[in-house]
């Protein structure tokens, strides 16, 4: 049997441009969906932005309210789905 190599996924690592609301946070050069992940958890956690109680969901500030869709608080899961909405 051949050995299989996995091979990585380049959809994700293909630079995508943030657009002007998501660039607020995550700078506005062409990068990689798995920074642009990165750069979110990193903004989130510097501003203690992760619900306390349950740490699956992000509590929005102003510029996150702007990327979830006005909402105050999605899942972990959600804001990838919403952040999608921003990138070309």
């Amino acid at each position: 049997m051949p050995s299989e190599t996995k091979k990585p996924n380049t959809k994700f690592m293909k630079p995508v441009q943030p657009d002007a609301i998501l660039a607020a946070v995550v700078g506005s050069e062409p990068i990689p969906r798995t920074e642009i992940t990165k750069r979110l958890w990193d903004y989130i956690k510097k501003n203690n932005l992760q619900d306390a109680k349950n740490k699956r969901n992000i509590n929005a500030d102003d510029k996150l309210k702007a990327i979830f869709g006005g909402k105050d608080t999605v899942s972990m899961f959600e804001m990838t789905k919403l952040v999608s909405a921003h990138v070309s």
